[in-house]
Protein backbone atom coordinates (compact mmCIF):
# COMPACT_ATOMS: atom_id res chain seq x y z
CA UNK A 1 0.00 0.00 0.00
CA UNK A 2 2.77 2.28 0.61
CA UNK A 3 3.82 1.94 -2.79
CA UNK A 4 0.81 2.99 -3.97
CA UNK A 5 0.30 6.04 -2.05
CA UNK A 6 3.89 7.63 -3.21
CA UNK A 7 2.70 6.46 -6.66
CA UNK A 8 -0.06 8.76 -6.27
CA UNK A 9 2.03 11.44 -4.91
CA UNK A 10 3.93 11.43 -7.92
CA UNK A 11 1.17 12.14 -9.92
CA UNK A 12 -0.02 14.75 -7.83
CA UNK A 13 3.81 16.68 -7.65
CA UNK A 14 4.47 15.68 -11.26
CA UNK A 15 1.79 18.32 -12.86
CA UNK A 16 -0.39 16.59 -14.54
CA UNK A 17 -3.42 18.06 -15.51
CA UNK A 18 -6.33 15.32 -13.64
CA UNK A 19 -9.47 16.86 -12.86
CA UNK A 20 -9.78 16.47 -8.58
CA UNK A 21 -13.00 14.29 -9.24
CA UNK A 22 -10.27 11.83 -11.12
CA UNK A 23 -7.93 11.77 -8.04
CA UNK A 24 -10.81 11.06 -5.82
CA UNK A 25 -12.12 7.89 -7.73
CA UNK A 26 -8.41 6.79 -8.17
CA UNK A 27 -7.97 6.26 -4.50
CA UNK A 28 -8.72 2.70 -3.05
CA UNK A 29 -12.49 3.27 -2.25
CA UNK A 30 -12.14 2.43 1.55
CA UNK A 31 -14.29 6.06 2.24
CA UNK A 32 -17.25 4.19 2.29
CA UNK A 33 -19.37 5.49 5.18
CA UNK A 34 -20.75 1.88 6.79
CA UNK A 35 -23.39 3.91 8.76
CA UNK A 36 -24.82 4.58 5.18
CA UNK A 37 -27.16 1.95 4.11
CA UNK A 38 -25.51 -0.27 1.56
CA UNK A 39 -27.36 0.18 -1.92
CA UNK A 40 -27.08 -1.48 -5.27
CA UNK A 41 -27.71 -0.68 -9.02
CA UNK A 42 -29.04 -2.30 -11.82
CA UNK A 43 -29.68 -1.69 -15.20
CA UNK A 44 -31.75 -3.85 -17.68
CA UNK A 45 -32.10 -2.38 -21.88
CA UNK A 46 -31.57 -3.49 -24.93
CA UNK A 47 -29.77 -2.24 -28.03
CA UNK A 48 -32.69 -1.65 -30.62
CA UNK A 49 -35.19 0.56 -28.38
CA UNK A 50 -38.84 0.23 -27.68
CA UNK A 51 -42.50 0.59 -29.70
CA UNK A 52 -43.19 3.71 -27.70
CA UNK A 53 -47.23 3.38 -28.45
CA UNK A 54 -46.72 0.00 -26.51
CA UNK A 55 -44.70 1.80 -23.57
CA UNK A 56 -45.72 5.59 -23.07
CA UNK A 57 -49.06 6.17 -20.83
CA UNK A 58 -50.79 9.11 -22.47
CA UNK A 59 -49.45 12.25 -22.38
CA UNK A 60 -51.93 13.79 -19.96
CA UNK A 61 -52.64 10.70 -17.63
CA UNK A 62 -50.18 11.86 -15.10
CA UNK A 63 -49.76 10.98 -11.48
CA UNK A 64 -50.63 7.74 -9.56
CA UNK A 65 -53.48 7.15 -11.12
CA UNK A 66 -52.37 6.81 -14.53
CA UNK A 67 -53.29 3.72 -17.22
CA UNK A 68 -50.49 0.91 -17.34
CA UNK A 69 -50.24 0.77 -20.94
CA UNK A 70 -49.76 -3.00 -22.85
CA UNK A 71 -45.69 -3.18 -22.53
CA UNK A 72 -45.91 -2.52 -18.57
CA UNK A 73 -48.61 -4.56 -17.99
CA UNK A 74 -46.57 -6.99 -16.87
CA UNK A 75 -44.94 -4.70 -13.87
CA UNK A 76 -48.65 -4.02 -12.45
CA UNK A 77 -48.77 -5.61 -9.36
CA UNK A 78 -45.77 -3.53 -8.74
CA UNK A 79 -46.91 -0.16 -9.48
CA UNK A 80 -46.68 1.34 -6.32
CA UNK A 81 -42.41 0.02 -6.84
CA UNK A 82 -41.93 1.71 -10.01
CA UNK A 83 -42.08 5.28 -11.61
CA UNK A 84 -42.54 5.43 -15.22
CA UNK A 85 -41.17 8.64 -17.19
CA UNK A 86 -42.11 10.66 -20.26
CA UNK A 87 -39.95 13.42 -21.75
CA UNK A 88 -36.38 12.65 -20.40
CA UNK A 89 -33.55 11.98 -23.22
CA UNK A 90 -30.06 13.08 -24.05
CA UNK A 91 -30.78 15.75 -26.29
CA UNK A 92 -29.07 13.44 -28.98
CA UNK A 93 -30.77 12.66 -32.40
CA UNK A 94 -28.18 9.96 -33.76
CA UNK A 95 -30.34 6.31 -33.58
CA UNK A 96 -27.95 3.12 -32.83
CA UNK A 97 -25.08 5.62 -31.31
CA UNK A 98 -27.76 6.56 -28.84
CA UNK A 99 -27.38 3.00 -27.26
CA UNK A 100 -24.47 3.44 -25.63
CA UNK A 101 -24.41 6.72 -24.14
CA UNK A 102 -27.22 5.78 -22.03
CA UNK A 103 -26.09 5.07 -18.62
CA UNK A 104 -23.65 8.05 -19.13
CA UNK A 105 -25.41 11.12 -21.28
CA UNK A 106 -22.25 11.73 -23.20
CA UNK A 107 -21.63 10.16 -26.79
CA UNK A 108 -18.63 8.51 -26.77
CA UNK A 109 -16.31 10.32 -29.28
CA UNK A 110 -17.23 13.54 -27.27
CA UNK A 111 -16.04 12.23 -23.59
CA UNK A 112 -12.69 14.32 -23.48
CA UNK A 113 -14.71 17.59 -23.23
CA UNK A 114 -16.33 16.50 -20.31
CA UNK A 115 -14.55 16.06 -16.92
CA UNK A 116 -15.43 12.79 -16.42
CA UNK A 117 -15.23 11.02 -19.80
CA UNK A 118 -18.21 8.94 -20.68
CA UNK A 119 -18.52 6.98 -17.64
CA UNK A 120 -21.32 5.16 -17.46
CA UNK A 121 -23.62 4.76 -14.17
CA UNK A 122 -22.64 1.20 -13.40
CA UNK A 123 -18.79 2.10 -13.61
CA UNK A 124 -19.13 5.40 -11.54
CA UNK A 125 -20.76 3.22 -8.71
CA UNK A 126 -17.87 0.73 -9.28
CA UNK A 127 -15.66 2.80 -8.79
CA UNK A 128 -17.24 4.45 -5.38
CA UNK A 129 -18.02 0.71 -4.19
CA UNK A 130 -14.45 -0.83 -5.28
CA UNK A 131 -13.13 -3.70 -3.08
CA UNK A 132 -16.16 -3.42 -0.93
CA UNK A 133 -17.41 -6.53 -3.25
CA UNK A 134 -15.89 -9.44 -5.37
CA UNK A 135 -16.61 -7.50 -8.28
CA UNK A 136 -17.17 -4.01 -8.51
CA UNK A 137 -19.73 -4.20 -11.21
CA UNK A 138 -20.91 -7.16 -13.41
CA UNK A 139 -21.54 -6.58 -17.18
CA UNK A 140 -23.60 -9.39 -18.69
CA UNK A 141 -25.44 -10.11 -21.49
CA UNK A 142 -28.33 -12.59 -23.09
CA UNK A 143 -28.12 -12.64 -26.53
CA UNK A 144 -27.20 -9.52 -27.18
CA UNK A 145 -23.99 -7.70 -26.58
CA UNK A 146 -23.55 -5.29 -23.56
CA UNK A 147 -23.24 -1.39 -24.79
CA UNK A 148 -24.04 0.61 -22.13
CA UNK A 149 -21.13 -0.03 -20.11
CA UNK A 150 -18.05 2.32 -20.55
CA UNK A 151 -14.68 3.12 -17.96
CA UNK A 152 -14.23 7.09 -17.72
CA UNK A 153 -11.16 6.42 -20.20
CA UNK A 154 -13.85 5.50 -22.81
CA UNK A 155 -13.01 1.92 -22.57
CA UNK A 156 -16.39 -0.11 -23.74
CA UNK A 157 -16.63 -3.14 -20.30
CA UNK A 158 -16.05 -6.48 -21.83
CA UNK A 159 -19.80 -8.63 -20.76
CA UNK A 160 -20.12 -11.99 -19.68
CA UNK A 161 -23.38 -14.96 -20.75
CA UNK A 162 -25.54 -16.65 -18.33
CA UNK A 163 -22.72 -19.62 -18.23
CA UNK A 164 -19.98 -17.12 -17.53
CA UNK A 165 -22.03 -15.36 -14.79
CA UNK A 166 -22.71 -18.43 -13.02
CA UNK A 167 -19.56 -19.47 -12.76
CA UNK A 168 -17.69 -16.07 -11.42
CA UNK A 169 -20.04 -16.24 -9.02
CA UNK A 170 -20.31 -19.26 -7.55
CA UNK A 171 -17.17 -21.92 -9.44
CA UNK A 172 -13.78 -21.45 -7.24
CA UNK A 173 -10.42 -21.66 -9.30
CA UNK A 174 -8.15 -24.18 -8.93
CA UNK A 175 -5.64 -23.25 -6.70
CA UNK A 176 -2.59 -23.17 -9.55
CA UNK A 177 -5.18 -20.85 -11.36
CA UNK A 178 -5.32 -18.51 -8.44
CA UNK A 179 -1.25 -18.70 -8.02
CA UNK A 180 -1.08 -18.06 -11.39
CA UNK A 181 -3.63 -15.21 -10.81
CA UNK A 182 -1.41 -13.57 -8.27
CA UNK A 183 1.50 -13.75 -10.11
CA UNK A 184 0.17 -12.47 -12.63
CA UNK A 185 -1.12 -9.20 -10.68
CA UNK A 186 3.00 -8.89 -9.39
CA UNK A 187 3.94 -8.94 -13.41
CA UNK A 188 1.49 -6.16 -14.13
CA UNK A 189 2.15 -4.44 -11.01
CA UNK A 190 5.40 -4.57 -12.05
CA UNK A 191 5.30 -3.20 -15.56
CA UNK A 192 2.96 -0.20 -14.00
CA UNK A 193 5.85 0.91 -11.87
CA UNK A 194 8.04 1.18 -14.81
CA UNK A 195 5.65 2.72 -16.55
CA UNK A 196 4.63 5.35 -13.68
CA UNK A 197 8.61 6.17 -13.14
CA UNK A 198 9.25 7.21 -16.94
CA UNK A 199 6.01 9.33 -16.81
CA UNK A 200 7.83 12.14 -15.11
CA UNK A 201 10.48 12.59 -17.72
CA UNK A 202 7.86 12.07 -20.40
CA UNK A 203 5.61 14.70 -19.12
CA UNK A 204 8.36 17.52 -18.74
CA UNK A 205 8.92 17.67 -23.05
CA UNK A 206 5.63 17.46 -23.69
CA UNK A 207 3.65 20.68 -25.69
CA UNK A 208 0.98 21.96 -23.76
CA UNK A 209 -1.12 20.52 -26.96
CA UNK A 210 -0.12 17.29 -25.91
CA UNK A 211 -0.36 17.45 -22.44
CA UNK A 212 -4.25 16.13 -22.85
CA UNK A 213 -3.17 13.03 -24.41
CA UNK A 214 -0.43 12.44 -21.77
CA UNK A 215 -2.90 13.20 -19.10
CA UNK A 216 -5.62 10.81 -20.66
CA UNK A 217 -2.51 8.13 -21.00
CA UNK A 218 -1.98 8.02 -17.15
CA UNK A 219 -5.32 8.19 -16.32
CA UNK A 220 -5.36 4.85 -18.30
CA UNK A 221 -2.85 3.47 -16.51
CA UNK A 222 -3.67 4.60 -12.99
CA UNK A 223 -7.31 2.98 -13.83
CA UNK A 224 -5.82 -0.29 -14.62
CA UNK A 225 -3.38 -0.06 -11.47
CA UNK A 226 -6.62 0.61 -9.21
CA UNK A 227 -8.07 -2.89 -11.03
CA UNK A 228 -5.20 -4.42 -10.10
CA UNK A 229 -5.39 -3.25 -6.27
CA UNK A 230 -8.90 -4.13 -6.11
CA UNK A 231 -8.85 -7.81 -7.32
CA UNK A 232 -5.79 -8.88 -5.27
CA UNK A 233 -7.73 -9.23 -1.63
CA UNK A 234 -10.14 -11.56 -3.64
CA UNK A 235 -7.91 -13.94 -4.80
CA UNK A 236 -8.09 -16.32 -1.76
CA UNK A 237 -11.25 -15.22 0.06
CA UNK A 238 -14.21 -18.15 -1.10
CA UNK A 239 -17.04 -17.78 -2.77
CA UNK A 240 -20.61 -17.93 -1.79
CA UNK A 241 -21.90 -21.41 -2.01
CA UNK A 242 -25.19 -21.86 -3.48
CA UNK A 243 -27.63 -25.04 -4.50
CA UNK A 244 -28.97 -23.68 -7.50
CA UNK A 245 -27.07 -25.92 -10.81
CA UNK A 246 -25.63 -24.30 -13.17
CA UNK A 247 -27.64 -23.27 -16.26
CA UNK A 248 -27.35 -24.54 -19.58
CA UNK A 249 -27.87 -21.78 -21.78
CA UNK A 250 -29.47 -21.73 -24.95
CA UNK A 251 -33.09 -22.85 -24.14
CA UNK A 252 -34.92 -19.63 -25.95
CA UNK A 253 -35.00 -16.14 -24.92
CA UNK A 254 -37.53 -16.49 -21.88
CA UNK A 255 -35.62 -19.08 -20.25
CA UNK A 256 -32.51 -17.75 -20.83
CA UNK A 257 -33.25 -14.33 -19.57
CA UNK A 258 -35.36 -15.47 -16.70
CA UNK A 259 -32.15 -17.36 -15.66
CA UNK A 260 -29.63 -14.30 -15.77
CA UNK A 261 -32.47 -12.31 -13.89
CA UNK A 262 -32.43 -14.74 -11.07
CA UNK A 263 -28.98 -15.07 -11.01
CA UNK A 264 -28.72 -11.51 -10.64
CA UNK A 265 -30.67 -11.54 -7.80
CA UNK A 266 -28.61 -14.28 -6.19
CA UNK A 267 -25.49 -11.63 -6.50
CA UNK A 268 -27.03 -9.05 -4.81
CA UNK A 269 -28.38 -11.06 -2.53
CA UNK A 270 -25.15 -12.70 -1.73
CA UNK A 271 -23.18 -9.13 -2.17
CA UNK A 272 -20.88 -10.15 -4.59
CA UNK A 273 -21.32 -6.86 -6.49
CA UNK A 274 -23.74 -3.70 -6.19
CA UNK A 275 -23.88 -2.60 -9.91
CA UNK A 276 -24.88 -5.01 -12.87
CA UNK A 277 -26.07 -3.80 -16.30
CA UNK A 278 -27.89 -6.33 -18.36
CA UNK A 279 -28.21 -5.82 -22.45
CA UNK A 280 -30.65 -8.97 -23.47
CA UNK A 281 -32.10 -9.59 -27.88
CA UNK A 282 -34.25 -12.07 -29.13
CA UNK A 283 -33.30 -15.28 -31.18
CA UNK A 284 -35.14 -15.90 -34.28
CA UNK A 285 -37.80 -18.65 -33.69
CA UNK A 286 -38.54 -17.78 -30.12
CA UNK A 287 -42.31 -16.74 -29.49
CA UNK A 288 -43.50 -18.47 -32.84
CA UNK A 289 -41.43 -15.09 -34.47
CA UNK A 290 -39.76 -15.38 -37.62
CA UNK A 291 -37.11 -12.99 -38.37
CA UNK A 292 -34.34 -11.01 -36.43
CA UNK A 293 -35.01 -8.24 -33.55
CA UNK A 294 -32.99 -5.77 -35.88
CA UNK A 295 -35.22 -5.73 -38.42
CA UNK A 296 -38.67 -5.99 -36.60
CA UNK A 297 -37.55 -2.32 -34.95
CA UNK A 298 -37.57 -0.92 -38.27
CA UNK A 299 -41.38 -1.76 -37.85
CA UNK A 300 -42.50 1.22 -40.66
CA UNK A 301 -45.86 0.27 -38.79
CA UNK A 302 -46.10 -3.19 -40.06
CA UNK A 303 -48.75 -4.99 -37.59
CA UNK A 304 -46.51 -8.08 -37.77
CA UNK A 305 -43.74 -5.98 -37.06
CA UNK A 306 -45.28 -4.48 -34.07
CA UNK A 307 -46.79 -7.95 -32.77
CA UNK A 308 -43.41 -9.02 -32.62
CA UNK A 309 -41.65 -6.19 -31.05
CA UNK A 310 -44.92 -6.38 -28.01
CA UNK A 311 -43.85 -10.14 -27.55
CA UNK A 312 -40.53 -9.60 -27.54
CA UNK A 313 -40.65 -5.97 -25.15
CA UNK A 314 -43.50 -7.94 -23.24
CA UNK A 315 -41.22 -10.86 -22.06
CA UNK A 316 -38.61 -8.19 -21.20
CA UNK A 317 -40.65 -6.75 -18.76
CA UNK A 318 -41.93 -9.89 -17.34
CA UNK A 319 -38.45 -10.73 -16.36
CA UNK A 320 -37.63 -7.13 -14.60
CA UNK A 321 -40.96 -7.91 -12.66
CA UNK A 322 -39.90 -11.05 -11.52
CA UNK A 323 -36.38 -9.80 -10.35
CA UNK A 324 -38.46 -7.05 -8.88
CA UNK A 325 -40.35 -10.02 -7.04
CA UNK A 326 -37.29 -11.87 -6.27
CA UNK A 327 -35.74 -8.86 -4.60
CA UNK A 328 -38.89 -7.73 -2.68
CA UNK A 329 -39.46 -11.55 -0.94
CA UNK A 330 -35.76 -11.57 0.16
CA UNK A 331 -34.87 -10.07 3.22
CA UNK A 332 -31.93 -7.51 3.51
CA UNK A 333 -29.69 -9.08 6.18
CA UNK A 334 -27.31 -5.67 5.60
CA UNK A 335 -29.96 -2.98 6.01
CA UNK A 336 -33.15 -4.90 7.04
CA UNK A 337 -36.20 -4.71 4.84
CA UNK A 338 -36.02 -6.23 1.67
CA UNK A 339 -33.44 -6.03 -1.10
CA UNK A 340 -35.95 -3.94 -3.47
CA UNK A 341 -35.49 -1.63 -0.56
CA UNK A 342 -32.03 -0.65 -1.31
CA UNK A 343 -31.82 -1.58 -5.15
CA UNK A 344 -32.45 0.66 -8.00
CA UNK A 345 -33.67 -1.63 -11.13
CA UNK A 346 -33.79 0.64 -14.09
CA UNK A 347 -35.11 -0.35 -17.51
CA UNK A 348 -34.90 1.86 -20.59
CA UNK A 349 -32.58 2.34 -23.76
CA UNK A 350 -30.70 4.90 -25.36
CA UNK A 351 -33.38 5.13 -28.54
CA UNK A 352 -36.83 3.70 -29.11
CA UNK A 353 -37.94 1.49 -32.69
CA UNK A 354 -39.49 2.45 -36.06
CA UNK A 355 -37.24 5.48 -36.53
CA UNK A 356 -35.20 5.00 -34.07
CA UNK A 357 -35.47 8.40 -32.01
CA UNK A 358 -33.39 9.22 -29.39
CA UNK A 359 -36.23 11.85 -27.65
CA UNK A 360 -38.12 10.72 -25.44
CA UNK A 361 -36.65 7.98 -24.06
CA UNK A 362 -38.27 4.78 -22.50
CA UNK A 363 -37.18 4.70 -18.85
CA UNK A 364 -38.88 3.09 -15.71
CA UNK A 365 -36.94 2.65 -11.97
CA UNK A 366 -37.92 0.61 -9.36
CA UNK A 367 -36.94 0.25 -5.75
CA UNK A 368 -34.08 1.87 -4.19
CA UNK A 369 -36.20 4.40 -2.06
CA UNK A 370 -37.14 6.36 -4.63
CA UNK A 371 -41.04 7.49 -4.27
CA UNK A 372 -42.85 5.43 -6.80
CA UNK A 373 -46.53 5.05 -8.11
CA UNK A 374 -46.40 7.75 -11.16
CA UNK A 375 -46.26 8.56 -14.29
CA UNK A 376 -44.47 11.40 -14.42
CA UNK A 377 -44.39 13.79 -17.56
CA UNK A 378 -41.59 16.35 -18.05
CA UNK A 379 -41.28 19.63 -20.60
CA UNK A 380 -41.06 18.57 -23.88
CA UNK A 381 -37.80 17.57 -25.29
CA UNK A 382 -37.77 20.46 -28.10
CA UNK A 383 -38.84 22.98 -26.21
CA UNK A 384 -36.25 25.56 -23.73
CA UNK A 385 -37.33 24.17 -20.80
CA UNK A 386 -36.30 20.14 -21.30
CA UNK A 387 -34.66 18.25 -18.40
CA UNK A 388 -31.66 16.12 -19.35
CA UNK A 389 -32.20 12.34 -18.40
CA UNK A 390 -28.69 12.76 -17.09
CA UNK A 391 -30.57 14.71 -14.06
CA UNK A 392 -32.68 11.01 -13.60
CA UNK A 393 -28.46 9.15 -13.55
CA UNK A 394 -27.62 11.87 -11.05
CA UNK A 395 -30.38 11.42 -8.67
CA UNK A 396 -29.33 7.74 -8.62
CA UNK A 397 -25.71 8.39 -7.83
CA UNK A 398 -26.38 10.38 -4.90
CA UNK A 399 -29.55 7.57 -3.86
CA UNK A 400 -26.48 5.20 -4.06
CA UNK A 401 -24.35 7.82 -1.44
CA UNK A 402 -22.27 9.43 -3.95
CA UNK A 403 -21.66 12.76 -3.51
CA UNK A 404 -21.41 14.57 -6.90
CA UNK A 405 -23.09 17.87 -8.04
CA UNK A 406 -22.87 16.58 -11.52
CA UNK A 407 -23.34 13.37 -14.55
CA UNK A 408 -22.23 13.71 -17.79
CA UNK A 409 -25.04 16.29 -19.74
CA UNK A 410 -26.83 16.90 -16.13
CA UNK A 411 -28.29 20.35 -14.76
CA UNK A 412 -29.06 18.93 -11.48
CA UNK A 413 -31.10 15.95 -10.14
CA UNK A 414 -34.02 15.07 -11.39
CA UNK A 415 -37.35 17.24 -9.85
CA UNK A 416 -40.21 15.60 -8.54
CA UNK A 417 -38.78 12.77 -7.93
CA UNK A 418 -37.81 11.97 -4.09
CA UNK A 419 -36.56 9.44 -2.46
CA UNK A 420 -35.86 8.10 1.15
CA UNK A 421 -32.71 9.46 3.04
CA UNK A 422 -32.09 7.39 5.28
Amino acid sequence: MRHSIARRRFLSAAGVSIALPMLESMVPIAHADQSKPVKRFVCMSNNYGVYREGFFPEADDVGPGYEIPETLKPLAAHRNDFTVFSNLDHGNTIGHQGVPVLLSGVRPHLASYYQEGNISVDQKIAEYEGANTRFPSMTVRVNESNLVSFTRTGVQVPDIDLRGMFRALFIEDPAEKKATAAEKLKRQNSILDVVMDKAKDVEKDLSKRDQRKFAEYLEAVRSLEKKLELQEPWLDRPKPKTDVPEPQQGKGTEADLRAMVELMALAIQTDSTRAITLSSGFVNGDFGLSGGYHGFSHHGNRADHIDALKKIENNIMRQMAHLIELLKAQEDMINGGTLLDHTTVMFGCGMATGPHSTKNLPLVVAGGGFKHGEHKVYPDPESAHRIPAANLLLSILQNHGLEVERFGTSSGTLTNFEWNQA
